[in-house]
């Protein structure tokens, strides 16, 4: 567990880099940083704008960063601090990277308070696939199944 005084400490670096680069131009409100042993190993913030890429949302980018730094894809015994409780995508972000623990500032209500709308998002995800408003499909199933077999059988995966 993180001491409260350092906790506070990694939640204030989150909300100055989600100021900062909103004000600068780069992106949406929003920041994050992912600690290990109480060093900050990953910095993000919003550059779905700036970087033309809507998956860059700030705990994604900050978890893109603590793994290249730290050179593996699990962040197992890592947190992350971030400026707002994350959306449906990072918060899946999270779960595949094996965080500990998540830290957050302002809620999902904060956020679609100035038009935000995460609650719509995972209000969507929750729906069967038939009654979302994207249509999806399945499609060659058959020949898709043919590659997870191989990679069932595969002897030398590498397991995540």
């Amino acid at each position: 567990m993180t001491p409260a005084s350092d906790s506070q400490t990694h939640m204030r670096r989150a909300i100055a880099l989600s100021r900062l680069h909103m004000e600068a131009g780069e992106g949406g409100p929003f920041g994050a940083v992912v600690v290990k042993d109480g060093q900050i190993i990953g910095e993000g913030w919003n550059r779905v704008t700036s970087a033309c890429d809507p998956t860059a949302h700030a705990e994604v980018v900050a978890i893109r960063e603590a793994c290249s730094r730290v050179r593996t894809f699990s962040l197992k015994g890592c947190e992350i601090y971030t400026s707002c409780e994350p959306c449906p995508m990072c918060l899946a972000a999270i779960y595949w990277a094996r965080l500990d623990r998540i830290w957050y500032a302002n809620t999902r209500a904060d956020a679609a308070a100035i038009q935000f709308d995460d609650d719509w998002l995972y209000r969507e995800v929750a729906l069967p696939i038939g009654n979302r408003s994207l249509p999806t499909e399945s499609l060659l199933r058959a020949e898709a199944l043919t590659v997870f077999q191989a990679w069932d059988a595969k002897p030398d995966k590498t397991r995540y």
